[in-house]
């Protein structure tokens, strides 16, 4: 996300204690457990939690059915180290304003997921040493707020940084590893092309880790855009993009795309209204892309005067708009089944014996066949440790008990 994202009020900074890689704890502070489907995690709008005049989470819910946010972002301290803050100054461990938040929203039946990176900051990718101590670091986030989403926003400068990518990247496979049914989003920028040269490479060393997350996200604005036409034909183009690069077929390629944009005036000028926002959803759900998102919710409010003078804003969209009209779009998307495009295939009977057993190292094809956890399942198209009925999106066809 661009420098409008990358600011975040100034914290006392407190010594963050370590922590090691553990499971997923589905709980937040007060015991309370929540988990939405995938369709709500790749909804959610993105929110500052702690700048940019933050709107009230509970407010939306009401006024829109809102039930996910997208919480931005988590960087490095400002003064070095491999440990998680809130923008840079305002540690994760020591943190009870989030952490408020979130209980709030949990407490109304929805959830969040975390962004890490964005536009400006340092990145634990850059600060830490290794993919290991990365996910180190990422992990006292999931753990803390018991998250069941996480969004890896890399963009510049840290995806021009390859070391960092590359930490990044190994950061995520173990994070998805580790923590069985974590939906992770990758968010990078988008061009006329589809992606620049830098998210090509980002994907290339996805592939070299053999890393696969629930999608990959550009961000179609900033880049010379002029409405919602040239952001479809970017989704298009990034989608021959991911076809190219991990031999998918298109309609697996669609399966891993997502959008995220930017509502009203963007920080280069462009403008992207409601109207721009239905035609890019209409998109989306007719080729079935996995997620659907913007930023941000601190702008899906109305200006004063409504363009703002001509400038762009934090706190406000600078087009004409009723309060949280964009959050609506988000609604729209996770509440949407996408069409079925092919006929339902016929069930195989329940298997009596077990397949082979899943690994996460190996590589599968389409019709290729495994166990795991006392089910045998088929795969519907390439796929690498991807766990095996993790996401109902997924690329395993559940056959039955064995």
């Amino acid at each position: 996300m661009r420098p409008l994202r990358a600011c975040l009020g100034a914290a006392a900074a407190v010594t963050l204690a370590a922590a090691g890689t553990t499971a997923l704890v589905a709980s937040n502070a007060s015991g309370a457990t929540t988990a939405l489907g995938n369709r709500w995690y790749a909804a959610a709008p993105y929110l500052m939690p702690l700048d940019n005049d933050p709107p009230d989470p509970a407010a939306i819910m009401d006024a829109t059915g809102l039930k996910a946010f997208q919480l931005a972002f988590v960087l490095a301290p400002n003064g070095g180290g491999c440990s998680p803050t809130w923008g840079g100054t305002a540690p994760v461990s020591s943190d009870t304003a989030v952490q408020s938040m979130i209980n709030t929203i949990r407490g109304k039946g929805g959830d969040v997921s975390v962004s890490i990176g964005g536009y400006g900051g340092t990145k634990l990718g850059q600060a830490c040493a290794d993919p290991a101590s990365t996910a180190a670091a990422y992990q006292q986030v999931i753990t803390k707020y018991g998250l069941h989403a996480i969004d890896f926003d890399l963009e510049e400068p840290e995806y021009e940084n390859t070391a960092a990518i590359h930490n990044e990247i190994g950061a995520a496979k173990i994070l998805q590893q580790n923590n069985p049914g974590l939906y992770v989003s990758v968010t990078t920028a988008g061009t006329a092309d589809g992606t620049g040269w830098f998210g090509k490479q980002m994907l290339l060393e996805a592939k070299s880790q053999g890393f696969t997350p629930n999608n990959f996200s550009i961000m179609p604005f900033d880049g010379g855009f002029n409405g919602a036409a040239s952001q479809t034909s970017a989704l298009t183009n990034f989608n021959a993009i991911l076809q190219s690069t991990f031999g998918w077929d298109q309609a697996t390629a669609y399966a891993h795309e997502g959008f995220s944009g930017m509502n009203g005036r963007s920080d280069s000028g462009e403008y992207f209204t409601q109207a721009d926002f239905q035609t890019v959803l209409d998109y989306a759900t007719s080729h079935n892309m996995d997620r659907f998102t913007f930023w941000s919710l601190n702008r899906d409010r109305q200006c004063s005067p409504p363009d703002n003078g001509g400038r762009t804003s934090g706190t406000c969209s600078s087009v004409a708009q009723n309060d949280w009209d964009f959050a609506k779009y988000s609604v729209k998307f996770a509440g949407v089944t996408p069409p079925t495009t092919t006929p339902t295939p016929t069930p195989t009977p329940t298997p009596t014996t077990c397949k082979t057993a899943w690994s996460s190292s190996a590589v599968y094809t389409a019709g290729d066949e495994v166990s795991y956890n006392k089910h045998n399942w088929k795969a519907k198209w390439w796929t690498q440790n991807e766990v095996p009925g993790a996401s109902e999106w997924g690329p395993w066809q559940d056959e039955g008990a064995c």
